[in-house]
């Protein structure tokens, strides 16, 4: 799974390796990942996967930015629920919705 993160000023850690202290409300960071979302939705898979692990790189806030969002393999138990039930829900090559846990705002592409 590949994911990006917008955290906002109430998630559970309000900092990131990009920003010290993330000052944006939950509803800006949803709306964020929501145009990233659109962004991407129409793109052919190759395309897919290349533009969301650019779009990873230059705006999530999660350390797996540097890795284009690759979270690597996971199993049930290791993430928050929200996120799981949105990972494992997906089929390959699919993205999510935009997914509120406490880290944050996400959207997801399930790539294995």
């Amino acid at each position: 799974v590949l994911h990006i993160l917008r955290k906002h000023q109430g998630c559970k850690k309000p900092s990131s390796w990009r920003q010290e202290k993330i000052t944006c409300s939950k509803e800006e960071a949803a709306g964020q990942v929501a145009t990233f979302r659109k962004q991407l939705a129409n793109l052919g898979s190759e395309d897919l996967r290349k533009q969301f692990e650019e779009l990873a790189k230059e705006h999530s806030d999660c350390k797996s930015a540097k890795k284009g969002g690759d979270l690597g393999p996971f199993e049930r138990g290791m993430m928050q629920k929200a996120f799981e039930d949105a990972a494992f829900a997906l089929p390959v090559g699919a993205l999510s919705e935009v997914v509120s846990t406490k880290l944050g705002e996400h959207v997801l592409l399930r790539v294995t």
